[in-house]
């Protein structure tokens, strides 16, 4: 045997220095675009500002609430400036991940990334959280008179419920459901039936249950990235992932959990897609359980079917196609052989929306404030990140084409799919406002966009997410 010699710790291959490869344009580790990055989050403040300015015009000409139907526009909160006693836990959270986050990334094994990825993220959801304190920020969240937890009393019967839930969802009818009930598939409300039904009941459990399955979301985003793109791209983007302003409604938001459910999605299919999983067939069907899970959540996550399509085109590869669809069909046709009618549940739907809220609002405001609020969401550093993308876009997907793509290629292709599908849940009508946590699983995959930001840039524009994140949690009291 020859001579012990230590084996380093991992280093992604982050060398500003290196000259580009051929076909792959500037690296995304050199200082090239600094300034055009510096006037993307300057055009996101005033995309913001503006919002803020003529929502509050538009919305009270008198002095009080009109047809935004907002407290504070264009945010579903009201100001209310505080502290809690998350507030010290969540400076310290943020100055450790600016001030050893992308050091970590570089030199942690890959499991351990992912480890500490998670638990960060998880430490910076709780602290953002209980700034509001444990009842406001974390066990009434899922208790007020919209949400789920106000119904659970009514599925004691799950069959003969879902059978007579279309019964229920427009407004005239009798004892109508709740806000989020009606504007869902029944599987967000059973999810929460079963947490109640093995002991795991009341608003603090569902909180927790949100928060725990919701901060795995940057793990999968992480496993998608190193499957689709590399390694390295991965690495870069986990302390964007980690310390994102999104985190503020990913603590005890359903929505946090329905962004977790398709993040692994996307991250099951990749491996499948790249062969890159240890039984690819078992991934590609696991991928389809979580998609038809999706659908069961949300009406508007039929979307993410765009995000998936993308990730075969990426890949390559139809392969997992198949099992796929066939994983995709288990839940819906349960819940269809169960009684709940999906298509008709959808059109009740439309209407319910426009007979309230939704229909006051006006669509010439939301349709460009929703963006207004996406920023907010992802952060002036994603915001530099996606003028990155959309600039490295015509190379990126010609190449793609030809089958000569690069990693940056590929995130890049991945975060436009995200984007694709955000705009068209945008322009369809049906995100008008309260979109900061409607659309948070399409903006988990946005933020991968901070991969692209230059290294000597990353630990400014990781200060600018955690300012803005806790300036929002500080002075407004955010709400759904």
């Amino acid at each position: 045997m020859g001579p012990y010699r230590p084996v380093p710790a991992y280093r992604a291959q982050v060398t500003p220095e290196a000259p580009p490869g051929p076909r792959s344009g500037p690296r995304p580790g050199t200082r090239s675009g600094t300034r055009p990055d510096l006037i993307a989050a300057g055009l996101g403040v005033v995309l913001v500002t503006a919002a803020v300015v003529i929502g509050t015009v538009i919305d009270r000409p008198n002095g009080t609430p009109g047809s935004l139907h907002l407290n504070w526009p264009p945010l579903y909160a009201r100001w209310s400036p505080h502290i809690g006693p998350g507030t010290p836990a969540a400076i310290a959270v943020a100055v450790a991940v600016i001030a050893y986050g992308p050091t970590l990334a570089v030199r942690l094994s890959w499991r351990a990334l992912l480890g500490a990825a998670t638990g960060a993220s998880m430490a910076w959801i709780w602290s953002l959280a209980l700034i509001d304190g444990w009842q406001d920020g974390i066990a009434k969240r899922l208790t007020t008179k919209h949400e789920y937890l106000r119904v659970i009393d009514r599925f004691e019967d799950i069959p003969a419920t879902l059978r007579d839930f279309t019964n229920h969802i427009l407004m005239g009818s009798p004892d109508n459901w709740p806000a989020h009930i009606a504007g869902h598939p029944p599987g967000a409300t059973l999810t929460f039936v079963y947490l109640d039904r093995i002991g795991l009941g009341g608003g603090a459990w569902a909180g927790v249950w949100c928060i725990t399955v919701g901060a795995t979301a940057v793990a999968a985003v992480l496993i998608a990235l190193r499957a689709l793109a590399d390694e390295e791209s991965a690495r870069r983007a986990a302390p964007f992932l980690v310390l994102a302003p999104a985190a503020i409604w990913i603590g005890a938001s359903a929505d946090g959990y329905f962004a977790a459910v398709t993040a692994w999605m996307v991250a099951l299919l990749a491996l499948a897609a790249t062969r890159k999983a240890r039984f690819p067939a078992v991934a590609a069907f696991g991928a389809g359980l979580l998609l038809g899970l999706t659908f069961s959540l949300s009406y508007g996550l039929t979307l993410f079917g765009l995000v998936a399509v993308a990730v075969l085109l990426i890949a390559r590869s139809a392969r997992p196609l198949p099992l796929l669809l066939a994983g995709a069909l288990v839940v819906p046709l349960a819940l269809t052989l169960a009684g709940f009618n999906y298509w008709e549940a959808y059109h009740l739907l439309v209407e319910r929306y426009y007979q309230g809220a939704g229909g006051n609002r006006p669509y010439g405001y939301f349709v460009w404030a929703n963006l207004a609020v996406t920023v907010l969401v992802v952060g002036l550093a994603t915001v530099a990140g996606l003028r990155r993308t959309l600039g490295a876009a015509p190379g990126a997907l010609r190449r793609l084409r030809t089958g000569e793509s690069t990693a940056t290629d590929r995130l890049v292709a991945l975060v436009l799919a995200a984007l694709l599908a955000l705009v068209v849940a945008d322009l369809s009508g049906m995100s008008k406002a309260e979109t900061e946590r409607i659309w948070l699983p399409f903006v988990t995959f946005l933020m991968a966009a901070g991969a692209l930001l230059p290294p000597a840039a990353r630990r400014s524009w990781l200060t600018a997410q955690a300012v803005l994140a806790l300036t929002i949690n500080h002075l407004l009291f955010t709400g759904w």
